[in-house]
């Protein structure tokens, strides 16, 4: 696992402290639930909508974006890091894109949602263009909740798949 989701805190101590460990905890578990796929695994499409183990990573690199780039930061689409806009092009992944990559980019994007976030309260509120105003509280907690479903996702469907390539074993 990457150093950048590590992030080594304890799991007591303050609000800030707890919601940043939760969410990077997420983070984590959603990397751990593919990395172990190959690129044609991760493509595997195994439900009827767009979702795939590398889809799901890409879509979370976008969401960390647009919650932290564009609503928390300010920047504009054009100014964030890699893709800041919701709907089905936060699942999309280039034919040329690896696994590899996709994780990588997740991670930056993660590193940089922290590095965004430590310059403002929880209690520090910003305007989203559709909700309104929130709080980095109200982010933290949206963000928790969004990875963590995704990292379910990702889970099960790695799940699938392992099992999809491995012998059935009878138990007796």
């Amino acid at each position: 696992m990457t150093a950048a989701l590590d992030p080594g805190r304890p799991f007591t101590g303050s609000e800030r402290e707890l919601l940043e460990n939760t969410l990077d905890l997420n983070r984590r578990e959603l990397v751990r639930a593919v990395e172990h796929l190959s690129d044609t695994q991760a493509r595997a499409k195994l439900v009827p909508s767009l979702t795939t183990p590398i889809s799901l990573v890409k879509h979370c690199a976008a969401a960390e974006r647009i919650w932290f780039q564009r609503t928390l930061a300010g920047m504009s689409v054009d100014e964030c890091d890699g893709h800041a806009s919701g709907g089905d092009g936060s699942f999309g992944v280039a034919d040329d894109e690896t696994l590899a990559d996709v994780i990588t980019e997740y991670v930056a994007a993660c590193r940089r949602s922290n590095e965004l976030a430590a310059d403002f309260k929880l209690d520090d509120t910003v305007e989203h263009h559709i909700v309104g105003s929130v709080s980095l509280r109200f982010i933290y907690l949206g963000m928790i909740a969004e990875v963590a479903r995704h990292a379910g996702h990702a889970d099960i469907l790695a799940e699938q798949i392992q099992a999809a390539t491995k012998p059935t074993e009878v138990s007796e």
